[in-house]
């Protein structure tokens, strides 16, 4: 299994993921599909299908010029959201396959749109595992919840993805992972794990490469939204539990300026 990052619009990423034996691969979120098909090409692989993660445009956005460029292709997406050029819904459970080796696990994690699906990819070639988690999880961060509430956000972050085995390489929609973890610093300014993460962060978008990919167990570590289970995280805010805990961080990081 290969995994290519493609950089679209401002600040978005497509992804490519490439099953190595038979050449086809997946496009997740090709919001700028002359991008997508050019990344396919320089490694010579065929796009079979497209993975929507939800339907705000600059994630939907390419899927009806997606396929006209590849007739016949199937394109994925919630079947709670109003996905663009979808051909074919998924929900909680289903299960995609690419290739010969790679098996696509569709997980419901709603909030930031209420049929948010995020995509668990795993290879029978004992690679790490995967999640393509569009705008539910970000490095050091989670969406807003624009359709849906604290506890949906929970229910996504801490159990749905939380309970992925700790070594998922987190494939997000947006590289947001800088200002993520200034704000982090601001909520737990005795993490030296956020401060090392933020160090090297600021290194690689100088040097223009991305912060893609984290990992689960490396989220549960730096990223706040997903610790909120921790009595001092609920403490700091005053909150009884960690769904109050939530809600309130991201109250927080909405009005937060950086």
């Amino acid at each position: 299994m290969k995994i290519i990052p493609v950089a679209c619009l401002e600040d978005n990423y497509a992804y490519l993921i490439v099953d190595e034996s038979t050449k086809s691969a997946a496009a997740v979120d090709p919001v700028e599909p002359e991008k997508v098909l050019a990344a396919a090409a320089e490694v010579g692989v065929r796009i079979d299908c497209v993975l929507t993660t939800h339907h705000h445009w600059d994630h939907a956005g390419g899927n009806e010029k997606m396929a006209q460029s590849v007739p016949g292709i199937k394109v994925y997406g919630g079947s709670l959201d109003n996905v663009k050029g979808c051909t074919d819904q998924v929900e909680n459970g289903t299960k995609l396959s690419l290739g010969k080796d790679i098996e696509i696990l569709c997980l419901h994690t709603p909030c930031h749109t209420k049929g948010h699906i995020s995509y668990y990819v795993t290879s029978k070639e004992e690679e790490d595992p995967a999640v393509f988690t569009g705008d539910t999880l970000f490095i050091a961060g989670c969406g807003r919840f624009f359709e849906g509430t604290a506890e949906q956000m929970y229910q996504s972050l801490c159990v749905t993805l939380g309970s992925l085995p700790k070594p998922t390489q987190v494939y997000c929609g947006h590289e947001y992972t800088v200002k993520n973890l200034k704000f982090i610093l601001t909520v737990e300014p005795d993490n030296e794990k956020v401060k090392q993460k933020l160090e090297w962060a600021q290194k690689q978008r100088e040097a223009n490469q991305p912060t893609i990919p984290s990992t689960i167990g490396e989220e549960f570590e730096t990223n706040t939204f997903m610790r909120v289970d921790l009595p001092e995280i609920q403490a700091k805010f005053g909150a009884k539990s960690p769904v109050e805990a939530l809600r309130e961080v991201r109250k927080t990081k909405d009005n937060w300026k950086s």
